[in-house]
């Protein structure tokens, strides 16, 4: 059984709503110059899927990070 866990990718810029919507199951939060990307119980082929939509839709990716269940750093 492969791991899952929680994740934070924060996305410089705001992302556009239509843009959003190729991350369906991801919880979207907006800060004054990064839109950040919250996903929970992701496993390593839903992360890199997840990724690989920020490299072909052109976003810059800022930072990815691993985050305990239900809490934000």
């Amino acid at each position: 059984m492969m791991a899952v866990d929680d994740y934070e990718i924060r996305i410089k810029g705001r992302v556009s709503d239509s843009l959003l919507a190729s991350f369906d199951g991801l919880d979207a939060e907006f800060e004054p110059a990064e839109t950040v990307l919250r996903g929970s119980q992701l496993d390593q082929s839903a992360l890199h899927g997840v990724l690989e939509r920020v490299r072909l839709l052109g976003l810059e990716l800022v930072e990815i990070r691993q985050v305990r269940a239900g809490k934000s750093p």
